[in-house]
């Protein structure tokens, strides 16, 4: 309970947003977390990318990246692999998205906003079944 009441309080020198614009929308509390993904249009009629970039911030139903990539728009949706390893033993999650938010940056990368709509599964390129046995 005490770390609770520690998470709650507030200080008397809280920023306070200028205006109701500018105000948080977020449901949960981001964690700048440097994380592999893999991300890829989920619309076979859209131009195919596969992009493979670090998250920036991390929170329970979204992710903030940055990018060179120019095919994301918003409302597309993506899958999305993470954290994404190569390792044919690493066990991967894979998410359904939405691109909800896209900045130009200053360093010429565009930031990238998706929102999780849903886990697909876990992905490994591996399989415990033995493949099946060909009739002669």
């Amino acid at each position: 309970m005490a770390t609770r009441d520690i998470m709650t309080k507030t200080t008397g020198n809280a920023a306070i947003p200028r205006n109701a614009s500018q105000a948080e929308r977020r449901g949960s509390r981001r964690c700048k977390i440097n994380q592999l993904m893999r991300i890829r249009p989920s619309d076979p009629e859209k131009e195919h990318f596969e992009d493979l970039r670090g998250t920036t911030s991390v929170s329970r139903s979204g992710v903030f990246f940055q990018t060179s990539e120019k095919g994301y728009e918003i409302g597309m949706r993506l899958f999305v692999t993470m954290p994404y390893s190569r390792d044919p033993s690493a066990i991967n999650r894979e998410y359904l998205a939405e691109v909800v938010r896209l900045d130009d940056l200053p360093n010429g990368l565009h930031g990238v906003g998706i929102k999780l709509l849903m886990e697909m599964g876990m992905q490994h390129s591996y399989s415990f079944t033995p493949p099946p046995q060909q009739r002669k």
